[in-house]
């Protein structure tokens, strides 16, 4: 099992217009081989910043990197932010996690 995260630091009061980014977004995931799950996570927040994670597991990272290569990948990605660019304080921060027990 892999499982691959973005952490995601929002301005103060742009988390309704990030989580609404993610709820119309078409991923592609389920088009996939070895996708299992997707799930976008709401952490502290803070006075400089709201954390978010999206949170992905796969059956091997092999799958995460043919899917990062992929044109559903590209699909996914060709519009994130959109016009709300100004909600992100930064990159996202990516983590990845293979399971050894």
């Amino acid at each position: 099992m892999y499982i691959a995260m973005n952490r995601f630091k929002i301005a103060p009061g742009s988390e309704g217009d990030f989580i609404e980014i993610w709820k119309n977004r078409d991923t592609f995931l389920d088009t996939v081989a070895g996708f299992k799950e997707f799930n976008l996570l709401q952490g502290p927040t803070t006075e400089e910043h709201t954390l978010f994670a999206s949170h992905s597991i796969w059956e091997s990272k092999s799958d995460f990197e043919n899917w990062t290569k992929s044109e559903a990948f590209r699909k996914a990605h060709a519009n994130a932010g959109g016009a709300k660019k100004n909600i992100y304080l930064g990159p996202p921060q990516f983590e990845g996690f293979e399971s050894v027990v």
